[in-house]
């Protein structure tokens, strides 16, 4: 059946053209799973059908179950990849990449209504009324509704204000209105057009320019003035210093920057993070970020052109600035039209893409921790599976142990291992070891003794294994595991993890011979992996030093002429501390250890 099976498939890619075109896998229910563009149909589908070293796990997996083939010629490279975009936005193939905007961002919406109110929500409908946003926090668009009620005077009531209600008079004024937060349209007080310019102004400022309300108020202050309306003046005199105060907590940019899109793109594994960030008259108005799944090959240029493209029809009202900043340019620019792409070297767009990486930054940290807080399960599952397509593992590493050797300049020589399940630590299985056959500060032979004691004894014992096995360290201590295992016939995954100059771990190796494993600094697998290493060094680091604390304790009490051991123990439970048996007079001392002990051991503190 699957001789059958490749011969169809290998009739079908012989039998495709070499035009430009979009092909189409499906597996053997007839779903498609993924789709693509090609310059060339034959040339790239039978790409996938060749053994290469270069195609990722992820492409095997997609071989794997193609079934069928199908494909659409078009006329030039630009419409396939417009076709493919179509097409990708309508099937949502498994192995292409996807957009998972799972957050519901806070928005600020001026209704389309007689009278418009201005409300929060995090429900876009497309309904006539204006959306302003989306806003990186609740608290940030709360601040942004707090200012525009105190500076613009607007109803935030809920009565139906149609002109024959307010003719019958069928309202009256409420708390607001005796307040001076509402001028009181609901009874005749406000017209529809001196309302309808509140409004305007109110729009201004959600849109980043406070130009047109700072011009408003200033001159209904110096016009109420004129009128020696000193109240009213000192009201608008409030306002002014509102919009003050509110412009010097916005996020203003530059003078120089206006009107401008900015897009970053944080990769993680499977999953890559884009923030979108948009600047009108220099200030920060709007930060969104989705997140997406890499798909086969996971083009970062691919994956940034499919967010820039679910921003310009999900969040930017179907249009961009002229001048869009990115970390890189897009797979391509042919889908936004009058658009100028610009990747900063320098200056302040280049702050305002770092600006946008850290929002990314913190979208993703929050994502993590409620993954692992909602659902610590798929957490793990997800790490797991991460860990074992890095190390290129046949199975999750459930049980995972990491060695660690501590000394001094060569005293006191320790070892440690921590023991992790399902990514947590299990302290009850953690053990320590003396060193007993090496002279000196040798951490391979060290390594390879607590190695060979630790697995030789669990061999006896019908005990299981662990799934991994990690290093404090570079390729040298893999080696010095590798050899005790291979010795005792043994077939268990290493992994090793060094440090930087600063400390950090910055490499991981996996294998043997070790290879080095690509991962970003700012990867989760890494920071796991670190907690790991961090783990079993705060271990065998504490060990250690109770190890010396104890040698240094009998060491200065064995000194003394006529103190064993025994005596030393017994000294110790009593008084807790040396100090305390060095300030001890000779009645408590005779009554622990004797006269004669006790004239010894004062005698020699006494010197």
């Amino acid at each position: 059946m699957a001789e059958t099976l490749q011969d169809h498939l290998r009739e079908q890619v012989s039998l495709l053209p070499l035009s430009p075109g979009v092909y189409q896998f499906l597996d053997r229910s007839g779903t498609i799973i993924y789709v693509g563009k090609a310059k060339s149909l034959r040339k790239r589908v039978s790409s996938y059908f060749v053994q290469s070293k270069e195609h990722s796990a992820k492409v095997r997996a997609l071989v794997r179950q193609i079934a069928e083939i199908r494909h659409i010629v078009v006329g030039s490279e630009t419409d396939a990849l417009l076709l493919e975009n179509s097409l990708i936005k309508n099937l949502q193939p498994r192995y292409n990449i996807l957009l998972k905007d799972d957050k519901t961002y806070p928005w600020i919406v001026v209704r389309r209504e007689r009278f418009p109110r201005v409300q929060s929500t995090r429900q876009v409908v497309r309904d006539g009324s204006q959306y302003f946003g989306p806003y990186g926090s609740v608290m940030m668009q709360h601040s942004v509704l707090e200012f525009v009620r105190e500076v613009v005077p607007l109803r935030t009531c809920k009565l139906d204000l149609s002109p024959a209600k307010i003719a019958r008079g069928k309202y009256t004024v409420c708390l607001q209105y005796h307040l001076g937060n509402c001028k009181g349209p609901c009874v005749g007080l406000q017209s529809e057009e001196e309302y309808a310019r509140q409004v305007e102004l109110v729009v201004s400022v959600l849109k980043g320019d406070l130009r047109p309300v700072r011009q408003y108020l200033t001159g209904e202050m110096e016009r109420a003035a004129a009128e020696l309306r000193f109240e009213a003046a000192q009201r608008y005199k409030q306002r002014l210093d509102a919009l003050d105060n509110y412009a010097g907590r916005s996020v203003i940019v530059s003078a120089r920057i206006v009107d401008v899109d900015v897009f970053s793109l944080l990769e993680d594994d499977d999953v890559a993070y884009c923030n979108f960030t948009r600047i009108r008259h220099g200030s920060i108005v709007g930060v969104y970020t989705v997140r997406l799944t890499a798909g086969v090959g996971g083009d970062p240029r691919d994956m940034l052109t499919l967010a820039i493209q679910h921003v310009v029809e999900q969040v930017a009202d179907g249009k961009l600035a002229r001048e869009v900043i990115v970390p890189f340019l897009p797979s391509t620019t042919l889908l936004f039209d009058g658009v100028t792409f610009t990747v900063p070297k320098r200056g302040e767009k280049l702050d305002l893409l770092e600006f946008s990486q850290k929002s990314a930054r913190i979208y993703r940290a929050e994502q993590l921790k409620n993954l692992e807080i909602k659902n610590p399960e798929r957490h793990t599952e997800r790490l797991m599976e991460a860990l074992c397509k890095a190390l290129n593992l046949d199975r999750q590493p459930r049980h995972i142990e990491c060695f660690d050797n501590s000394n001094l300049q060569g005293s006191n020589p320790v070892a440690s291992c921590v023991v992790f399940r399902d990514g947590k630590p299990s302290r009850k299985e953690y053990r320590h070891f003396n060193i007993k056959t090496v002279e000196g500060p040798d951490d391979y032979a060290s390594m390879r003794e607590v190695v060979f004691r630790r697995y030789s004894r669990l061999q006896a014992e019908g005990a299981e294994l662990p799934d991994l096995i990690i290093a404090d360290g570079g390729k040298g201590q893999m080696g010095a595991i590798h050899e005790v295992l291979e010795a005792l016939g043994l077939d268990i995954p290493i992994a090793g993890l060094a440090k930087d100059d600063r400390h950090r771990t910055a490499e991981l190796y996996s294998g043997y011979p070790p290879l080095l494993v690509g991962l970003r600094p700012t990867s989760p697998l890494l920071h796991f992996l670190a907690s790991i290493q961090e783990e079993v060094h705060r271990f065998a680091i504490a060990f250690h030093r109770q190890k010396r604390s104890k040698a240094f304790i009998h060491s200065e009490l064995e000194q003394i002429e006529g103190v064993g051991e025994k005596t030393v123990r017994t000294l110790l439970q009593h008084f807790r501390t040396v100090e305390k048996v060095r300030t001890a007079n000779i009645e408590e001392l005779s009554a622990l250890v004797g006269p004669a002990r006790a004239k010894k051991i004062r005698e020699f503190f006494e010197k």
